[in-house]
């Protein structure tokens, strides 16, 4: 039985260093920082106008493909990242943006490609091997997958989701033991982690140990009594032992 629990981490990229622009302020970077989308794109179009003078335009790109990108608008976001690209092939997080967008859009051949990118001009970028790790477990590459979240354990060895997501990986191979040791090390990094609960009780539920499924969502449910998915698998467990009244009441919980 394989269930969902995969954590997806859509960072965008925030930048720290500010290009210097001829005017009071750079509306363009604070509308942005502010979740002010629209009035981003406005400004940011200004800079790229040329209405108002900036050192370094491919910022002015990467700034309004943000702002695209959060307003769900992915193809104006990659043509955005992409004339940052033009303007500075070494931009890292035009590649991991662009990436982004075209993992938010299915387009996973073409994500891989950019945040392979972003991990050569970067090869401490934690966030694209997360990403990277994402698609390549979307793909059914586990190994692939695997070695990613590997990768960005060894940069933070206290990153719970990192461990989480391997465990995922671990899971979709089959390789539950494993699963279960990197959910241990997430719920000891994070004991609040209610997804890490879940996902343990996943593996725990398709090694056939009900009793412990059955605490790991009973876990869950406590930290998050909303969490209709382990109210749906608990069932599946109180009915694996026959405990049908049980899995009713769970099964209904969860409709």
């Amino acid at each position: 039985m394989k269930i969902t629990g995969l954590v997806m981490l859509l960072v965008l990229a925030v930048f720290l260093v500010i290009p210097v622009v001829y005017a009071d302020t750079d509306l363009c970077y604070e509308h942005v920082q502010q979740k002010q989308y629209d009035e981003a794109i406005r400004e940011c179009t200004r800079q790229i106008n040329g209405e108002i003078r900036v050192e370094q335009p491919e910022f002015s790109y990467i700034r309004r493909g943000i702002a695209y990108n959060n307003k769900g608008q992915y193809d104006q976001a990659i043509a955005d990242y992409s004339k940052a690209i033009e303007l500075d092939p070494k931009h890292a997080k035009a590649h991991y943006n662009r990436g982004l967008a075209y993992q938010i859009k299915g387009q996973y051949d073409q994500a891989i490609a950019d945040y392979t990118k972003a991990i050569e001009l970067d090869p401490k970028y934690a966030n694209a091997y997360y990403n990277r790790g994402l698609v390549y477990n979307n793909k059914g590459q586990y190994d692939q997958a695997i070695a990613d979240y590997t990768k960005v354990i060894e940069l933070d060895p206290k990153d719970a989701i990192a461990y989480n997501n391997r465990g995922y990986a671990y899971g979709d191979k089959g390789q539950y033991d494993q699963a279960i040791a990197d959910y241990n090390k997430t719920i000891e990094l994070d004991p609040k982690y209610v997804m890490a609960y879940y996902n343990r009780g996943n593996a725990y539920l398709n090694k056939g140990q009900n009793d412990q499924a059955l605490a790991d969502y009973s876990k869950a449910i406590e930290l998050d009594p909303k969490y209709f998915k382990a109210y749906y698998n608990r069932g599946y467990a109180y009915n694996n032992k026959g405990q049908y009244d049980q899995a009713i009441a769970d099964y209904s919980k969860a409709i």
